[in-house]
């Protein structure tokens, strides 16, 4: 299963029934866990280590060292879950020393044509990056967020959970969780209630978070007396408790509600 025209440094480790395709390089320090299949034409470079079941395709470049201005022999790494879809002429970057060193993407992501993540930012599961969607170096993608195509991020920006990014939009403020951005600069737009329905969040949560959403995003009003007055929805809503946490630990600007 692997083609003969392919070149594998001798330091790799391979799991079992891993496929790698025609033309493809894999460098030294590289480690690829069972059963992931690597198209042709494809490069890989190390410190990088890749779980079990990924599927990665024609023409990526997976473990480029980062593209700030580091010296060649930088020691970043880039860690790879299990069963991600790494589409054709994606570039994930490893992380830089200098910054902290590690390139995180968790599990059952699907990375579209043309996505880049840059060094040092951290995915978690289940995300959809659409074609040409790119991250600026430390950004974080938490768990179900879907970023549109040619959504791009800015370094240290920090998406939530289960957001959604319209098509084309420049994010350069924290996304909360739950909340759908579009625009350039990206402005909130509501909650992504029809993308929460879909996942199975119960109309208790949609009005809770519809609620944190106008105090917060929407309303110009105090934080402290929002919260206050989202208290009981807090207690009772484990997703507005989390929308809330987010904005009071954001470290940079949140978005804020676009033009009707």
């Amino acid at each position: 299963m692997i083609h003969s025209t392919a070149i594998i440094d001798p330091s790799v480790k391979l799991g079992s029934h891993v496929e790698v395709g025609a033309y493809t390089v894999i460098g030294a320090e590289v480690e690829i866990g069972d059963g992931t299949k690597i198209g042709p034409h494809a490069v890989i470079k190390g410190p990088t280590r890749i779980g079990r079941d990924n599927q990665i395709f024609q023409f990526s470049s997976v473990g480029e060292r980062t593209q700030a201005l580091t010296p060649d022999d930088d020691r970043g790494v880039l860690e790879i879950g299990d069963r991600n879809i790494i589409r054709e002429f994606t570039t994930l970057n490893r992380g830089n020393t200098a910054h902290g060193g590690v390139t995180k993407i968790g599990n059952d992501n699907l990375l579209m044509a043309y996505t880049h993540v840059a060094h040092d930012c951290h995915l978690g599961n289940h995300i959809i990056m659409s074609n040409a969607a790119s991250l600026a170096g430390h950004a974080t993608v938490e768990d179900h967020a879907i970023l549109g195509g040619f959504t791009l991020v800015h370094q240290f920006v920090r998406i939530g959970e289960h957001a959604f990014s319209g098509m084309g939009s420049a994010i350069n403020c924290d996304v909360p969780p739950y909340v759908t951005v579009a625009g350039n600069h990206a402005s909130a737009f509501g909650i992504n209630k029809e993308g929460l329905k879909r996942r199975g969040f119960s109309p208790e949560a949609l009005r809770g978070l519809h609620k944190a959403y106008m105090l917060l995003i929407r309303a110009r009003g105090k934080r402290e007396a929002a919260i206050e007055e989202l208290a009981p929805f807090i207690q009772q809503h484990p997703e507005v408790k989390k929308f809330v946490e987010f904005i009071q630990n954001s470290t940079r600007a949140v978005v804020r509600h676009g033009r009707e």
